[in-house]
């Protein structure tokens, strides 16, 4: 796993925070200094929380778990999307459905509305509808693809939650702690880091810092990914190994068999004829 330098965050300007009256107090710790009424953020604090978040992430994916991308702020949709979809990780960058971890089993429901709508507009039954109807199914459908199509393919709760602007995404973070999941975020100088498990410190507004954080994140997503594959290579390759020599062993105690003389046997005595 490459390490982010410090020149790549600096160049992406993870360093600026929001106004020094806008702060959070609970923030001081990742906080370097003061410049003209806006806080500069700590970048080697940020370099160490990184690397933690990257281990933990790259560890839950290397166990086969999901980790949810969730950011809805217009400089982190795109990107987000684009990253995730890398890695095909579940992602929100629409509007986040209230109740959405909470009450799981509801949004799964709509989510199975979804392909039972896809089913019927492939049957006879939806050839035969008035051109109004049509549309509102099709209105229907688009308006489910697109807060909902993005989680289609999450059958149960996400192990980790990814969340740029915690403030921004309070519901989600609330729901999250609710259900004790994982959280990891980007956190700004306005915002409470005790909130998050594994806290990042850096600017979540500028798209630049965002892309560079994510990137990193997403790469020790997919490294857990390859060692996971390549672990189950080795096991079967090992299970293969064992069956093949499980089969040699048999041969040649099937070979040992045959070649095994037999007992002598006593002659038959002749019948006396009368």
């Amino acid at each position: 796993m490459t390490q982010v330098t410090f020149e790549e965050l600096l160049d992406a300007g993870c360093h600026f925070g929001h106004l020094k009256r806008k702060w959070n107090p609970n923030m001081a710790p990742y906080i370097f200094m003061e410049r003209n009424g806006i806080h500069i953020i700590d970048l080697y604090k940020t370099q160490a929380k990184m690397d933690e978040a990257a281990n933990a992430l790259c560890q839950l994916a290397k166990s086969g778990k999901r980790v949810l991308f969730v950011a809805t702020k217009k400089q982190a949709k795109d990107v987000v999307a684009e990253l995730a979809q890398k890695v095909n990780m579940p992602y929100v960058t629409e509007r986040w459905p209230g109740g959405m971890l909470t009450n799981f089993a509801t949004i799964r429901k709509a989510v199975k509305k979804m392909t039972s709508i896809d089913k019927m507009m492939t049957s006879d039954a939806y050839k035969s509808l008035s051109k109004r109807e049509k549309l509102q199914i099709e209105r229907e459908r688009e308006k489910l693809e697109k807060n909902l199509g993005s989680i289609s393919d999450l059958s149960r709760l996400p192990s980790a939650l990814f969340v740029v602007d915690i403030m921004k995404e309070h519901i989600a973070v609330a729901e999250a702690r609710k259900l004790n999941i994982p959280t990891f975020a980007i956190v700004d100088t306005n915002t409470n880091p005790n909130l998050i498990d594994f806290p990042i410190p850096a600017n979540d507004d500028a798209s630049k810092s965002i892309a560079l954080i994510v990137g990193k994140m997403v790469d020790a997503i997919e490294e857990g990914l390859n060692e996971r594959k390549n672990n189950k290579d080795l096991v079967q390759d090992e299970e293969e190994e064992e069956t093949d020599e499980m089969k040699e062993n048999n041969e040649e105690e099937e070979n040992k068999d045959e070649r095994r003389p037999r007992g002598n046997r006593r002659p038959r005595r002749p019948v006396a004829k009368n």
